[in-house]
C-alpha cells in the first residue's frame, strides 16, 4: 500500500504546478484523499482534501481559489493544480489517504512521500 506524489519542482511567484498522487491499489478506490505542506521550520499543515467519490472538496483559507483538487479513480491518481503560486507556498506536499475528508493529519491512515514545490519571488 503505497503514495507516491510527484510534480513539484521550482516555478516563479504567479506560475502554476500541477501535483499527482498515485495510489498502488485499487483498495484506495473509497478513501477520501488530502494533500498537506510543511514549509521550512513550520509545521505540517492542511492544504486540500476530496471525498472518494470526488463529489466534495475542501480547501485551505490560504489557497482557496488558486489551488483545485481532482480525481480520477479510473487511473488511481489525484491531483492538485496550483495556478497564481506564491513564495509562502514553498512547502514539501504530501498526499494521504483517509476514511473522510478531514483537515487534520491524524485522520489519515497512509501517507506518500513529499515532493517539494519552490516558489521564487
Amino acid at each position: 500500500v503505497q503514495l507516491q506524489a510527484s510534480g513539484g519542482g521550482l516555478v516563479q511567484a504567479g506560475g502554476s504546478l500541477r501535483l499527482s498522487c498515485a495510489r498502488s491499489e485499487r483498495t484506495f478506490l473509497h478513501y477520501a484523499m488530502g494533500w498537506f505542506r510543511q514549509a521550512p521550520g513550520k509545521e505540517r499543515e492542511f492544504v486540500s482534501a476530496i471525498s472518494w467519490g470526488g463529489e466534495n472538496t475542501y480547501y485551505a483559507d490560504s489557497v482557496k481559489g488558486r489551488f483545485t483538487i481532482s480525481r480520477d479513480n479510473a487511473k488511481n491518481t489525484v491531483d492538485l493544480q496550483m495556478d497564481s503560486l506564491k513564495p509562502e507556498d514553498t512547502a514539501v506536499y504530501y498526499c494521504a489517504a483517509g476514511g473522510y475528508p478531514a483537515m487534520m493529519m491524524k485522520e489519515y491512515d497512509y501517507w506518500g512521500q513529499g515532493t517539494l514545490v519552490t516558489v521564487s519571488s
